[in-house]
Formats: C-alpha cells, sequence, structure tokens
C-alpha cells in the first residue's frame, strides 16, 4: 500500500512538473537547437520507422554509450531477428550512439519518467525487455514495465554511498522499484551491498563485474586518431611536442589546469596542452578563458593545423579516444571538484600515465585496483585552486622529466584494463537466460511507413 501511495503521489508530481521541465529543455535549445528539434521523443513519440518487440538498451549520455559498446556488439550478434534500440537522453550521447551503431540499431529518446509519455513510448515500440544500467532508476517506468510484463534487467549498477543516503529517504518508493527488475548486475561487490541495502533481494543481485573495463580500440578510433594526428604533428621536419591533455573538463577544472599549464611552460616552451570540455555548451566559454589568460589557441572546430599554439581546444564530439591515442601525460576532468571523476581506463587502454584529483568516488573500485599496481597519480586532498594546480605543476614536471616511469605507468593501468575484461560476457548471459535468442517478433511497423 505504501509503494502504490508512493508511485501515485509521484506520477502527480511529475505530471505537475512537466510544464517547468520542458521549459527547462526548451531554454537549454537556445544554444543546443538538437534539445529543441526532437522534443517530442521526450513525450514518448519514439521516432519512426520502428520495429516492435525487441530489446531497449537505455545509455544516458556519451560514456554509457562507449561503456555498452562491447555489450551491444554481442546483442546484435546474438539478437539478430530481433530489433535493439538504444535511448540515450542527451544530444551528445545520440550523436555517440549514431557514430558507433549506425543503422544497425533504433534509435530515440528516453521519454521523461511521466505517465501519459512512457505509455505511449510501450506503445510504440512493445518491446520484450528494457535494460537499465548503472543509477538510472524510472520508477513510473518500471512499475509500467512489471506491468505489461515486459523483462527489465539493470546492469553495471553503481549506487554510491551519497547516492544510497538519498535513494533511502524514499525507500518507500525505491525498494519496491527495485525489487521490480528480474536481475540486478552490479560493477563491484561493494555496489552490490548498497543494492541490498536499499531494500533490493539478494536472489535478483549479482556482481558481473564493470562493463568499461570493455573497452577496444575499434577502426573508427584508428581512422579519427590519423586524421587528428596530420593537425597535430604536420610538420615532419619538427620534433613533436609533448601532449598533455586533459579531459572532460567542467567548471573549474579549466581554471585548475591553465594556472598549472602557464608555470609548465617556463620549464617546457614546447608543451602542447589539449583541453576538452565535458559538455559542448561550455566550448566557447573555455576558449575566450583561455585568450583571457594571454594563451595562444587552436580550435579542432576551425580543422587549422597545430603550429606554435599553446592550447588545442577539442571543441568537437566523439574524437577523444583518438585523442588519448596522440596525448603524452592523461589528467581526467571531473576529479577536482564534487563530480567525482570521469573513467581513467579510457587512457589507460592506450597505456599512457593518467593523473586525477582528489575526487574519483564515481569509480572507487576501479581506483583501488589502479592502486594496487601502481598505475594511476592523483592529487592528494581537497585543496584550493591554487595548490591543486601547484600539486599538477609537479606531478606533470615529473612525468616530464622522467619517460621510463610514464611508460610504466601507462603499462600498468593497461594490465589492470586486459585482467578485468569480461562483464559484456556475463552480462549477455543473463540476457539469454531471460530472454532465449529464439524469439519472434510479436509486431512490426513497416520500415517504409513515416508517418
Amino acid at each position: 500500500m505504501r509503494y502504490v501511495l508512493a508511485l501515485f503521489f509521484y506520477r502527480v508530481f511529475l505530471l505537475l512538473l512537466t510544464p517547468i521541465v520542458l521549459l527547462v529543455l526548451l531554454i537549454r535549445s537556445f544554444n543546443h537547437p538538437e534539445y529543441r528539434q526532437r522534443l517530442f521523443e521526450r513525450l514518448g513519440f519514439f521516432p519512426k520507422p520502428y520495429k516492435q518487440g525487441g530489446i531497449v538498451v537505455h545509455a544516458a549520455s556519451v560514456g554509457e554509450v562507449i561503456a555498452l559498446k562491447s555489450f551491444i556488439e554481442k546483442l546484435l550478434v546474438n539478437y539478430p531477428d530481433l530489433p535493439i534500440t538504444i535511448t540515450s537522453f542527451t544530444p551528445t550521447g545520440s550523436a555517440q550512439i549514431t557514430k558507433l551503431f549506425g543503422r544497425r540499431v533504433q534509435h530515440g529518446y528516453l521519454p521523461l519518467d511521466i505517465f501519459p509519455c512512457t505509455t505511449l513510448f510501450l506503445h510504440r515500440l512493445k518491446p520484450k525487455m528494457i535494460i537499465f544500467m548503472e543509477t538510472e532508476l524510472w520508477p513510473n517506468l518500471i512499475a509500467q514495465c512489471d506491468q505489461h510484463q515486459i523483462k527489465l534487467l539493470l546492469i553495471n549498477g553503481r549506487l554510491s554511498k551519497k547516492s544510497l543516503t538519498s535513494y533511502q529517504k524514499l525507500s518507500a518508493l525505491m525498494a519496491p522499484c527495485l525489487n521490480r527488475f528480474d536481475m540486478i548486475l552490479t560493477q563491484s561487490q561493494e555496489n552490490l551491498t548498497h543494492f541490498l541495502q536499499l531494500g533490493a533481494h539478494q536472489s535478483r543481485c549479482v556482481n558481473s563485474g564493470n562493463l568499461k573495463f570493455d573497452i577496444s580500440v575499434n577502426e573508427q578510433v584508428i581512422n579519427k586518431k590519423a586524421e587528428l594526428a596530420k593537425l597535430l604533428f604536420a610538420d615532419d621536419s619538427q620534433a613533436k611536442r609533448t601532449v598533455w591533455l586533459v579531459a572532460s573538463t567542467h567548471e573549474g577544472d579549466e581554471a585548475i589546469t591553465l594556472t598549472a599549464f602557464k608555470e609548465l611552460l617556463s620549464q617546457y616552451p614546447s608543451l602542447l596542452l589539449v583541453l576538452v570540455p565535458r559538455h559542448p555548451e561550455r566550448f566557447e566559454q573555455v576558449a575566450n578563458l583561455c585568450l583571457t589568460k594571454q594563451l595562444s589557441l587552436a580550435k579542432r572546430s576551425e580543422n587549422t593545423i597545430i603550429n606554435n599554439e599553446q592550447v588545442w581546444l577539442l571543441d568537437s564530439l566523439g574524437e577523444l579516444m583518438a585523442a588519448f591515442a596522440l596525448s603524452d601525460i592523461v589528467t581526467m576532468g571531473g576529479s577536482f571538484s564534487e563530480v567525482g571523476g570521469h573513467n581513467p581506463l579510457e587512457p589507460a587502454l592506450f597505456n599512457k600515465p593518467v593523473i586525477v584529483g582528489h575526487n574519483m568516488s564515481n569509480f572507487n573500485e576501479i581506483m583501488q585496483q589502479l592502486r594496487q599496481e601502481n598505475a594511476i597519480i592523483e592529487l592528494t586532498n581537497n585543496t584550493p585552486t591554487n595548490e591543486s594546480s601547484a600539486q599538477l605543476v609537479n606531478e606533470v614536471s615529473a612525468l616530464l622529466q622522467q619517460p621510463t616511469r610514464q611508460k610504466t605507468l601507462g603499462e600498468n593501468a593497461l594490465k589492470v584494463v586486459l585482467k578485468n575484461q569480461g562483464a559484456s560476457e556475463k552480462t549477455l548471459a543473463q540476457v539469454v537466460n531471460l530472454l532465449p535468442t529464439r524469439v519472434n517478433i510479436t509486431s512490426t511497423t513497416p520500415l517504409g511507413d513515416n508517418s
């Protein structure tokens, strides 16, 4: 009874909130027209043409899409007769899906978790299974799937202590929500424990490992690397510049980085800083910050060859993995604040030494393994901007003077990645257990129907 009431009030609250949510999306669309152009998808109007009766996998944004790549490829091989649909919630995630999978999958935005919108979404696709990832818990949609006997799977489950505390305040809604999943596959034992503490039944929970280890270099990354190298190392007559890449930066990260970089330039004048902001709406802001710091700047969007510029701003999408391959030292953004860091395994795949800030709470288990293998450099604690910059100067300078240490750190990091791969296979096994591979499509919408 408590759950029924909690779900009812949740649905009413979100329904009342709908005009505000749509207004926020419209405001965001001033800088990013993509939010406005596909607004109807947020309301449950999955774009036609589409096929029904398949598997829906939700990947909120870019990081989740990349982490799911190996698993999605296995789904496509094992379920050749079922439509595989990947949903996202951000334009950047959408672009990444198109880039990685093209027309091999169906794609659209997952609608807002509002009763009429989710009803329309499910009516259009009539999926046999919906797969959510990490902490994507949509109580209304999950309840509707349960009602319609749609298989539910939560994969790569992640629940931090902070999220656990927040969700426990809504336990009347969240605990029953969790137990509507047929299985919950967590990325570590610690996360499994947190899901149990939130109220998930132990029989439904399995630690299957972290999908983020199952990354690899594909032909697309190789081709993109060659494309960027033509801009970065165009003049063969000159010695190649050392590249310090600072990836997935958030507000405040660039100030710390640029302060450190200006000091490093006095000792290493040919050092090139490559900055990659996490969110496209901040590209121009970061460019202006570089110019304010009186640093010469080149933009990837201008497609110009790098000559003597001090900063290269990657104001582009889908090129970070290739940029990792061309760098010498990598620092992961989002780790200097409450964001909790971004995936250090991506640069590790390319044997790169990685420096992170004090807060990598989004990757606790991964960080433990990297520490154990001497495969990561961490700033010591939460410090003011100038002290964080000073620590960065010390760590980057030490690596520049110790190429052997650079190589060892990179090799150790790659070993951690390779040693922990295999979560995609375990996840696929759970899908097959719930949804045998010999399944007929119940109904379809003709691909030629664009109405």
